[in-house]
């Protein structure tokens, strides 16, 4: 069994989910079946078993079966080097989802504290050709993954800017309303620096170690316009100060964590990745992702678990069995998807292969 796994779930009116169960023993899982079946929907539901919005970004609400639209609830049974958790996330209908761990409601972010989740999906193939607000996703949901304070300093961030944006939008000019607010900014933005430049040292630590069949990325930080980023909490204070009078113009914060751009090049090529063809875009993507689950090994004693939705069908053979291979060297729990068995034939017996169908909007599970 990996040191961290998922040993039961439980989905109730989750999405096309009416009720499903199923037991892993901690072992990896293949689910396969037609699309629009429900496997992406089990992903997601093990996804918010961490903090945030899961891998889709859907709206809580919009998560419960239709057309009854009661809520759901995930729950599930973790095991984290050899000891036992329940987890149980609900949404009611109304307000926002609870979090319940071993018995004891929680705040969504202590999720992080428990339970180390890596997702890729196949909206990220254009990660690194679309703007920059999903390559920042990517890497906080990597960081979070090595600082679970990230997932609060990032909320506190973003508090303290809405409330300065709403000042500068409404004109206010008396600097001593925004003193405080950007105090705030400042403190919990250099946080996210920190953090983020601390993830990118360890991932390129971690590709730098391996033995890998998928190529290094070469990752850098940036802000506006290529600028540096701003990691001192005095400096990111002035900095904000001095860019008042622009951002009153914009009616929006200009400067910040906020602002900034994860930049990949393809190292053996020295390639920008927005400049690679798609398959190699999606290696360095999974590159990415076994990265973090190689140092998250070494660091917290336990890969993380991986969401690999439809991650098969886009490398050929050989690629598929040494990612397969990978996996069980890292000693990680893999939640993986794909239209057909086939597609899992070379990852050995050591897995439970899972078939999902569909019939009157109503997804179904059985071994496969």
């Amino acid at each position: 069994m990996s040191a961290l796994a998922i040993t039961s779930l439980t989905l109730s009116h989750f999405r096309s989910h009416k009720r499903s169960q199923l037991e892993t023993d901690g072992r990896s899982v293949a689910i396969f079946g037609p699309n629009g079946a429900g496997k992406t929907n089990i992903l997601e539901a093990i996804s918010l078993l961490s903090p945030g919005r899961g891998l889709r970004r859907a709206r809580t609400e919009d998560l419960s079966r239709k057309p009854e639209a009661l809520g759901w609830k995930i729950s599930a049974e973790i095991s984290l080097k050899s000891e036992l958790h329940a987890i149980e996330t609900t949404f009611a209908g109304e307000g926002s989802r609870s979090v319940v761990i071993d018995d004891t409601v929680t705040a969504q972010v202590a999720l992080a504290e428990w339970v180390r989740i890596a997702w890729l999906v196949p909206a990220m193939d254009r990660l690194w050709t679309e703007g920059a607000d999903g390559r920042r996703r990517f890497l906080d949901r990597i960081t979070l993954s090595f600082f679970p304070n990230h997932g609060t300093a990032t909320l506190a961030y973003e508090k303290a800017m809405r409330e300065r944006n709403r000042m500068l939008k409404d004109g206010v000019r008396d600097p001593s309303w925004y003193g405080a607010v950007e105090k705030q900014m400042a403190q919990f933005g250099a946080m996210i620096e920190s953090n983020r430049r601390l993830t990118l040292s360890r991932l390129a630590a971690a590709q730098t170690s391996a033995s890998t069949a998928f190529p290094a990325a070469a990752l850098d930080l940036v802000g506006p316009d290529n600028t540096e980023p701003i990691f001192e909490e005095t400096e990111l204070a002035d900095a904000m100060s001095d860019s008042r009078p622009q951002d009153m113009a914009a009616g929006r914060s200009l400067i910040g964590p906020h602002r900034d751009d994860l930049l990949a090049n393809y190292a053996e090529k020295s390639m920008p990745a927005k400049d690679c063809s798609t398959g190699e875009q999606k290696a360095l993507l999974i590159s990415l992702v076994l990265s973090n689950g190689r140092a998250l090994a070494e660091d917290f004693g336990a890969a993380p678990i991986l969401l690999l939705d439809e991650v098969a069908a886009h490398l050929d053979a050989d690629r598929r069995a040494a990612l397969y291979l990978e996996l069980d060297q890292m000693g990680a729990q893999a939640w993986m998807t794909g239209t057909g068995a086939e597609l899992f034939s070379s990852i050995g017996d050591d897995v439970l292969r899972l078939e999902v169908t569909e019939a009157k909007g109503v997804s179904t599970l059985r071994s496969g």
